[in-house]
């Protein structure tokens, strides 16, 4: 519920282009990935964790793939660099597709989710999403810019594409360690 509560104060405050504002320190987008922690910490906490099926975990990282492909249209639109994309450094698009057949197998076999390469995919889509949060926050127009000068960030910083950094992100991380808890539990 309050990942809905959260995701509607995002909207909100793009709306009003809060969030475009990069001039300030520490960015306003600084608050998006606190408050985005902070929630999948206290989810993961509170969370009945084993009430979870494993494979609604696993269906939920098909989003990577729309939202990839969503990224790759916003890179022609010169609204993100191209390492956020397929063509660049993003890879994520790869995670969303083995989800496809990783749900596959684990809805045939749910002992799947103790197997050293389920624990290796979950390890791998955890390193693909650090790549392209780096990658975003520091290709952003903001002091702390270190990258993609030539065509910034900006996309991710207004209405609704927010939600990418703010929710859809933060769930997938999640779903991730929630998927390794499960691993771990026999």
């Amino acid at each position: 519920m309050y990942f809905v509560i959260w995701m509607c104060v995002l909207l909100l405050l793009s709306k009003l282009h809060l969030f475009e504002n990069t001039d300030v320190l520490p960015p306003s987008f600084a608050l998006v990935l606190i408050v985005s922690i902070f929630l999948c910490v206290y989810s993961f906490r509170r969370w009945k964790r084993e009430a979870i099926h494993s494979t609604w975990l696993v269906a939920l990282h098909w989003i990577r793939i729309p939202v990839e492909v969503g990224l790759y249209s916003l890179f022609l639109d010169g609204s993100i660099p191209k390492g956020m994309t397929f063509a660049g450094w993003n890879y994520d698009i790869l995670m969303g597709i083995s989800a496809v057949f990783i749900w596959m197998i684990l809805y045939k076999k749910p002992e799947f989710v103790h197997s050293v390469f389920f624990k290796l995919w979950n390890g791998m889509g955890m390193v693909f999403l650090l790549i392209i949060v780096i990658t975003a926050i520091l290709s952003s127009p903001s002091p702390i810019q270190m990258m993609a000068f030539d065509q910034p960030n900006k996309a991710l910083l207004s209405f609704p594409f927010i939600l990418l950094p703010g929710v859809i992100v933060p769930l997938v991380f999640l779903s991730h360690f929630l998927l390794i808890y499960k691993g771990k539990r026999k």
